[in-house]
């Protein structure tokens, strides 16, 4: 065995070359004590990082952001980011996939991996959805039409929101396939019907109810960086109901008077038994966050739900959608699909929903940084990087296709 004196010379010549080496800067594996053992380095790599020129410069979804930041005005950055009230839910969503870890199995072929996934019948190359987010073209210029070309090259499914700044027709066109339309229904059953109806004719499978929005909300975020913005917000955004809709396009020709608000606090279940009899679409509700609402569901005849906090948007609970998403699955027991989003920006993240027992993954903000970064093209890179990562994920896990995926390859910690 080396002696001490030869085991700390070895060290000296170690720290030696470290000091000199150009790696310590970003590292900081050298400190006035000695050596410092930093398991990763990646924190400080990225911080100090340049900020990205292209799409095609980007290593995950996070690079996008800072560009999205330079690019987009301050109050509708904080749109985009903001959650509601102290935030605790926006945070929980990401903080939550660290208490859960993937158990992989070795000694499987894995040297072709199927990522596709069926929900109603139609077959998606890929388990990753696209969220419905409104008013896309505050961060850029062609805003949904954009997000739907970049959601055809990757063959993602794709929501479209009632609140979306391209029509359902238009982004339809866009992504070459039919979309599913997400409903803010209004407190008068009027409203939703003819919207429900719109969506019908332009071909869309399937209307997702949300039903977690039924008042107002204190976006924090929003409201400071509005308050900062020195643009003249009034051009665009006139007061009340009408001019909150004059640049939603999914509104146009729709009666609005006598409504204070889009949103439905007065929704029940009756309203969902009066929408199954008024349309052929598939009926999927979005906001699901217990197993009781996901069991009445099932009862009420409801096709699928979307277990869903809005982005942190809706009430702070504190609690994150993939803690959330067990109790939903027990409770529907196979007899309709289960979707899940919030939080969501790395391909472990998808496949411990997938192991967990969900249909398939929504991803929001993301792709609204690629979106406002580089447009089209990178909303389209953020999505490649998104399968990337969960077919590596897949493979690393031992799973050849998302079916083989068990509750027994996740734990929480």
């Amino acid at each position: 065995m080396p002696s001490f004196d030869h085991r700390f010379e070895n060290r000296r010549r170690v720290l030696q070359w470290l000091s000199a080496s150009p790696l310590v800067p970003y590292a900081g594996l050298i400190s006035a004590a000695g050596g410092v053992d930093h398991p990763s380095k990646l924190s400080q790599l990225e911080a100090e990082a340049a900020m990205i020129a292209k799409p095609e410069d980007a290593i995950n979804v996070f690079d996008f952001e800072p560009v999205f930041f330079k690019n987009v005005p301050p109050a509708h950055i904080g749109y985009m980011a903001s959650g509601i009230d102290a935030e605790m839910t926006l945070k929980a969503n990401r903080e939550a996939f660290s208490r859960y870890y993937l158990r992989p199995r070795r000694l499987n072929d894995v040297s072709k991996v199927d990522m596709s996934v069926e929900i109603f019948g139609v077959r998606y190359p890929n388990p990753i959805f696209i969220c419905p987010t409104g008013g896309n073209k505050a961060y850029h210029p062609e805003g949904d039409v954009a997000v739907g070309r970049a959601a055809k090259i990757g063959g993602h499914l794709e929501m479209l929101s009632t609140s979306a700044s391209t029509s359902v027709e238009d982004v339809t066109a866009a992504r070459g396939a039919p979309v599913w339309f997400q409903l803010y229904a209004s407190p008068k059953w009027e409203v939703a019907e003819a919207l429900v109806k719109r969506a019908e004719r332009a071909g869309c499978p399937v209307v997702a109810v949300t039903v977690d929005r039924v008042g107002g909300r204190n976006q924090e975020t929003f409201f400071r960086l509005r308050a900062g913005d020195t643009r003249d917000c009034k051009t665009c955004h006139t007061p009340g109901v009408q001019g909150s809709v004059k640049r939603k396009p999914n509104y146009d020709g729709i009666d609005l008077s006598g409504l204070t608000n889009t949103q439905s606090a007065n929704m029940t279940w009756d309203f969902i038994k009066r929408l199954r009899n008024t349309t052929k679409m598939k009926i999927v509700l979005k906001g699901i966050l217990t197993g009781e609402d996901a069991t009445l569901a099932v009862s009420n005849g409801v096709d699928g739900v979307i277990v869903s906090n809005h982005g942190g948007r809706g009430e702070d609970s504190g609690r994150s959608t993939i803690d959330v998403l067990p109790e939903v699955v027990d409770a529907a027991k196979g007899k309709m699909p289960v979707l899940v989003d919030g939080g969501f920006r790395r391909g472990t993240d998808v496949c411990k929903a997938l192991a967990m027992g969900a249909s398939a993954v929504g991803i929001g903000r993301p792709y609204l940084w690629g979106l406002g970064a580089f447009g089209e093209p990178g909303v389209a890179k953020v999505l490649e990087l998104l399968r990337t990562e969960t077919q590596a994920a897949m493979a690393q896990c031992g799973v050849k296709t998302v079916k083989e995926f068990t509750p027994a390859f996740v734990r929480k910690v």
